[in-house]
């Protein structure tokens, strides 16, 4: 039996092992690039951390090789690299890899202070360090403006850091790749910006693609060649350049966040692409707006179960937000869960953060109670509620004329169509309604007028110039305007099997039975596919035009 001293000292001797084993493949890793050897450091560093959890060593090379092999994101590396600074504070060596992922998340500060405390720790070896913060300077200053002092810094530690060379020769490989690139990356940038502020861009367009292969900094510089792109109004070079920056730094918030925006305005069919980048974004960001985002996107995709898992992990960051309870409910909705989205509609109205938006959100309760309810009464009270909200909602007087239309009281219907034109004189569905209801009633001349006002509205409204022409037909019996009015609305839309069904009546009227006959046959074909009307009902009519 060991005793826990013998264990803990067999265990201590394993880690020891697999660290060595590590350090072996990783160096033949960076000198030949295997991928085997990458899998055997990795697989030995986390044998060594098994073995023995307070081994600072294993966890910050295991971040730099998982990075390497794109299994964690930035977050994560910095994590593991600080976990080796917690388990060894005077480790300058842990200081410097966690610096190292800092500076690539763009977090300055932090990483200077992490490089500045592993000069304090060896300050007579600390080559490593001082040139890393000078590198660091470069990147801070290409980032943002540059200022004397960063320049200064820079200068400074990048000479101190050469004189120390002498004591530290593992530095000589790092200034070679570092500081020279970073130098050639400031010499790019300035000459790139210079070309930029001149609205020089093809030059400017060449000068980013030769640093691309003169630095190897493509996360830089294929982000400002697409930057040019959307200037140059190029949106498919844009976003095919910040695909490009992606491969090299694949969870770049502000890249993600391009492709994204970029996938969804111009590319709508491009979905899984902008899904994709905000993913990737949460593993960065776990932001509400992002699961906000993405619920529209399983949305347009009509995966109704993710969409509604996704804007309920908004709504788990940020209850309170009226727009997230919103789009829960049309989603909801749309899976056909009414009850369910009608508490998350109520919400919204009672928050109420703008009284037009409210106006609309109180439309789409009402369209639910309606629809699916039957509730007359609370869907008209939402829509007067949504007038108030919004004096020129002119749609949703349109909806109370509907409501009132559909349960035959006219004159309410017409009342409200007219509420709704005085709103918006440019109405034109608001008009053609208007017209039915005053057709119901009998008052043709009004109706006539309606519809022409529909039509002068909008010139190619063209179930107005069929339901016109049932005026003509049925009201008034002047057969060649019928006939015209419904070869307009044809001509606006060939496939319009009312339009098609009432021509055919209006040339059976004329005693030209062959040809209506004919528009009958098509209609019946139409409507297969349509189903606009009642089949039986235009098959009636074909009939009749050879019963004897």
């Amino acid at each position: 039996m060991y005793t826990a001293n013998e264990k803990k000292s067999e265990l201590n001797l394993m880690a020891q092992n697999s660290l060595e084993e590590a350090r072996q493949f990783h160096e033949r890793y960076l000198i030949k690039g295997l991928r085997s050897d990458l899998d055997n450091a990795v697989d030995n560093y986390i044998d060594a951390i098994k073995f023995n959890p307070n081994l600072p060593e294993a966890y910050y090379r295991l971040a730099t090789l998982l990075w390497d092999k794109g299994e964690i994101n930035l977050t994560s590396a910095i994590e593991q690299c600080k976990a080796a600074v917690n388990l060894s504070p005077e480790n300058p060596n842990a200081r410097i890899y966690t610096a190292f992922f800092l500076e690539m998340a763009k977090k300055y500060d932090e990483a200077e202070n992490e490089l500045k405390q592993a000069i304090k720790l060896n300050p007579f070896n600390s080559a490593r360090s001082r040139l890393s913060l000078a590198s660091m300077y470069f990147d801070k200053m290409h980032d943002n403006s540059v200022n004397f002092k960063d320049f200064s810094e820079s200068l400074y530690y990048l000479l101190s850091g050469s004189l120390s060379l002498a004591f530290d020769s593992p530095s000589v490989k790092m200034l070679y790749k570092n500081i020279s690139k970073n130098i050639s990356v400031l010499f790019f940038d300035v000459l790139g910006n210079i070309l930029e502020k001149t609205k020089n861009y093809s030059m400017a367009l060449k000068t980013y693609d030769k640093a691309v292969n003169t630095t190897g900094r493509g996360e830089i510089y294929y982000r400002k060649i697409g930057d040019i792109n959307i200037k140059n109004e190029e949106i498919n070079d844009a976003r095919n350049s910040y695909i490009k920056a992606l491969e090299n730094n694949p969870y770049d918030k502000d890249l993600l966040l391009k492709v994204a925006t970029l996938t969804q305005v111009y590319f709508e069919d491009d979905v899984n692409t902008a899904i994709d980048c905000y993913t990737k974004i949460l593993e960065l960001d776990d932001s509400p707006k992002i699961y906000y985002e993405l619920g529209h996107l399983y949305l347009k995709k009509e995966d109704f179960i993710n969409s509604i898992n996704a804007f309920n992990l908004a709504l788990e960051r940020d209850c309170e937000n009226p727009f997230y309870h919103n789009a829960l409910a049309y989603a909801l909705i749309r899976a056909e869960q009414y009850e369910e989205a009608c508490e998350h509609y109520k919400f919204a109205i009672d928050k109420n953060p703008n009284p037009e938006w409210t106006s609309i959100v109180c439309q789409a309760l009402a369209s639910l109670y309606y629809s699916v309810f039957d509730d007359v009464d609370s869907a008209l009270e939402l829509l007067k509620t949504a007038v108030i909200l919004d004096e020129k909602n002119d749609d949703a007087f349109l909806e109370i004329g509907d409501i009132y239309f559909n349960g035959e009281d006219l004159d309410s219907a017409i009342k409200a169509y007219c509420e709704a034109i005085k709103l918006n004189p440019k109405n034109a569905p608001a008009y053609n309604k208007c017209a039915m209801a005053l057709w119901q009633k009998d008052f043709i001349e009004e109706a006539i007028i309606s519809y022409h006002k529909a039509i002068s509205v909008k010139p190619d409204y063209y179930s107005a110039y069929n339901n016109l022409g049932v005026i003509y037909l049925d009201g008034i019996r002047n057969l060649k305007e019928a006939k015209k009015l419904f070869e307009t609305a044809l001509s606006l839309k060939p496939d319009y099997v009312m339009a098609k069904f009432n021509l055919g009546r209006t040339l059976q009227a004329m005693g030209k039975n062959i040809e209506a006959a004919k528009c009958y046959q098509n209609a019946l074909e139409l409507n297969e596919i349509s189903n606009e009307i009642n089949s039986e009902e235009i098959s009636e009519k074909l009939y009749s035009i050879f019963e004897v």
